[in-house]
């Protein structure tokens, strides 16, 4: 009921989601269907009779991707929530390519100079941060805007000029493919076009993966589970919400405790009868802190601050850092591998550097 129902009505608790404007969630399936989107308006010249099996097929088609986008229009919408009608839309756009005509030459002119415009616009951000540093990883170049974080594309608007500097490989590889895809779209027709522009948007999943690669470090919290793992055990504790580290559990196979984590999803489950008691506040972390045990505590960096408030750098020993995250312990570690105390130097210039 609260995720089904309650959600599609807008009333779901806890709201932590907010809802696409009707105006971008029809617009935006251009670019989920790029670049065979640019053949829409020739749909519209098919015959939906059912007086043959092509035909039923079409208005089957048509049917299926009209109720889901409708469905969704009146409901609270993500952007991925029309996916289960993209097969039905790729059955209307293959038929009509398969048909040719003037709109798919005309849709085939457009994705040229589309194609072309993206090339461009490429090679002139890679021009742009030629000279541009890239120390330590890019999380470090990125905004912040947490109120655009409910949309599942929030992030994109973290993007920075400076963020693309570490991005010169994917962005290159990419206008390497937009130019392939113009120029074998303006020298070709019919299925040859097709075959270009299918060429292009291979090579533009490559530098997509690549860019998958520079952004492991901001999307992942890998690094810091490998380091729990080399350290000496004692007891986790991840602060706030327990899906920004959720790989952290995973890698480092352990259970650990939610500082102030009754956010979210996990609010209503964590009061139910039979709910593990992993819920702590500020005044029990910082009791645990000062025990004679060791703690964990994985963090964003921009929570340093406020942690260091509740129990001092002194007792704060940096454990390992990545992807604007952090792991803090409260006791020193042994081995040359490992950072020790963190000095009221570091910890100054570490929080200059997550409040930026």
């Amino acid at each position: 009921m609260n995720e089904q129902v309650l959600r599609f009505l807008n009333l779901r608790f806890p709201r932590d989601y907010d809802t696409v404007p009707r105006l971008y969630f029809w617009l935006l399936h251009l670019v989920w269907l790029f670049p065979w989107s640019v053949y829409f308006p020739a749909v519209a010249k098919l015959s939906f009779k059912p007086s043959d099996r092509a035909g039923r097929t079409r208005l089957l088609a048509l049917c299926w991707a009209g109720f889901l986008l409708v469905f969704f229009t009146f409901s609270t919408t993500q952007e991925y929530y029309s996916m289960p009608c993209y097969p039905a839309l790729a059955l209307l756009l293959g038929s009509a390519m398969a048909a040719e005509g003037g709109w798919i030459r005309r849709g085939t002119r457009a994705l040229s100079a589309i194609a072309g415009c993206a090339a461009i616009a490429a090679f002139t951000i890679v021009f742009l941060v030629r000279h541009v540093p890239t120390p330590e990883d890019i999380s470090v170049a990125l905004s912040h805007h947490p109120q655009a974080y409910t949309l599942s594309l929030g992030h994109v608007g973290d993007l920075t000029l400076r963020s693309f500097a570490y991005l010169r490989v994917p962005l290159i590889v990419a206008g390497v493919a937009f130019l392939l895809g113009a120029l074998g779209t303006m020298r070709a027709a019919g299925q040859r076009a097709f075959l270009a522009a299918a060429l292009m948007m291979a090579l533009f999943f490559h530098a997509a993966r690549l860019a998958l690669v520079v952004f492991d470090p901001y999307m992942s919290s890998r690094p810091l589970a490998e380091a729990l793992l080399r350290s000496p055990a004692g007891k986790l504790i991840v602060d706030h919400h327990y899906y920004t580290f959720s790989s952290v559990f995973f890698y480092t196979n352990r259970d650990a405790l939610l500082l102030n984590g009754r956010v979210n999803n996990m609010i209503y489950g964590s009061y139910a009868p039979g709910a593990p008691n992993v819920f702590i506040n500020d005044s029990q972390f910082r009791d645990l802190w000062f025990q004679p045990g060791r703690c964990y505590i994985v963090a964003d960096k921009s929570a340093l601050p406020r942690l260091l408030s509740l129990v001092g750098f002194e007792q704060t020993t940096m454990v390992a850092q990545s992807g604007g995250k952090i792991v803090l312990t409260n006791y020193p570690l042994s081995g040359p591998e490992l950072p020790q105390r963190m000095s009221s130097t570091q910890t100054e210039e570490t929080t200059f550097h997550a409040g930026r």
